[in-house]
């Protein structure tokens, strides 16, 4: 399994290149918009080490993280009507990176800059764009994610961090057969069902798609938690892979009530949001929500699906984390493919090729 390939790097507006391993010209996830209030936040992304934060005027900001006088990380600073001001000896920069204020000093020498990135905010998602050299400047804008924003749902989500390399998530993510093995408290049911699901593996360009039917079911936990249903149910699991991120629809109708195909079915929804964004080639950063459409008590509904949806990921995040180390121990061995892995096998071959791919 190869889990790191080298290909050129990310610049900010006024950095030198340097060597990365993932593929460019891509909008990543930052941050979720919700993370962001009244402190700065320092994280790594693509091995660039960046400050987040808002400006007065509520618009994202990301610079580099070192202070250009003594290189203090200005996450350790503190976020002014200005902008953000330095822990150490007080220069505050404004939200492109220029500094505007050196206490007990007039003059601000022209060299007084720390580099900024291009970064948009859509639907309370912060992304980040990670330019060859050859595209510094956005070629396209960030996606858009509606269920974060048209009213028809209630969502929350929050941040994981993981030791493991971030092509181990879009493995999981993409094969949601494990869910019968690893999910059985939350979103699991039937393990027998969810390994024999009737599953159509699309590709459209870069995007890839699973699509999994399940009729006749028995809802799991969550589903019977957040929903009505009168008995068995018909499930679907559709999964989309693109490189920056992944969303996950999921849910289930009264069993022969309406049919899978439908794009307007009825029933429980739980649509899912993945943001899965490299720390380095070993370490990443999992960005998620979780929407869904209660036919009552919205936000009691809202607070059981997102608590039940955690703990899925933090079941997962055991798994991948373990399977990493695994993986390390024993080195270059060999490994089998199972019928699914069609998908996530794809995702991987779209990877391998934007990596070789020149800027």
């Amino acid at each position: 399994m190869t889990v790191s390939i080298a290909t050129p790097s990310a610049q900010p507006l006024h950095a030198e290149p340097r060597p990365t391993t993932f593929p460019l010209d891509q909008w990543y996830v930052a941050a979720l918009g919700w993370e962001l209030k009244d402190k700065p936040i320092g994280r790594t992304l693509l091995n660039k080490s960046v400050v987040l934060f808002r400006t007065a005027d509520g618009q994202v900001a990301a610079l580099e993280n070192r202070c250009c006088h003594r290189a203090l990380p200005l996450s350790d600073g503190t976020l002014e009507p200005r902008g953000i001001r330095c822990g150490y000896h007080g220069l505050l920069f404004d939200g492109q990176g220029k500094c505007i204020e050196i206490p007990g000093q007039d003059k601000i020498p022209s060299k007084a800059l720390v580099p900024a990135w291009h970064v948009r905010e859509r639907d309370r998602i912060v992304w980040m764009w990670f330019g060859s050299e050859a595209h510094p400047e956005p070629t396209h804008e960030p996606p858009t994610y509606e269920f974060h924003s048209n009213g028809e749902y209630v969502y929350d989500g929050d941040v994981y961090h993981y030791d493991a390399p971030w092509q181990l998530i879009h493995d999981n993510l993409m094969d949601l057969s494990h869910l019968g093995y690893v999910h059985l408290r939350t979103i699991g049911g039937n393990a027998s069902i969810h390994m024999n699901a009737q599953m159509k593996v699309e590709q459209e360009g870069d995007t890839v798609r699973v699509i999994r039917h399940m009729p006749g079911s028995e809802p799991p936990p969550t589903y019977v938690a957040a929903y009505p249903f009168k008995g068995k149910a018909d499930r679907w699991q559709q999964i989309e892979f693109m490189v920056n991120h992944l969303r996950i629809w999921t849910g289930a109708v009264d069993a022969g009530t309406d049919s899978l195909d439908d794009p307007s079915r009825g029933g429980f929804h739980m649509r899912g949001f993945h943001g899965i964004t490299p720390e380095t080639e070993t370490t990443c950063h999992y960005f998620w929500s979780i929407a869904t459409n209660p036919q009552q008590d919205h936000e009691a509904v809202k607070a059981k699906v997102v608590e039940q949806t955690a703990m899925t990921f933090e079941e997962d995040k055991v798994v991948i984390e373990s399977q990493y180390r695994n993986l390390c121990q024993f080195g270059e061995r060999s490994m089998i493919d199972i019928h699914v892995d069609a998908g996530a096998n794809r995702a991987r071959r779209v990877i391998q090729r934007l990596c070789q791919a020149p800027g």
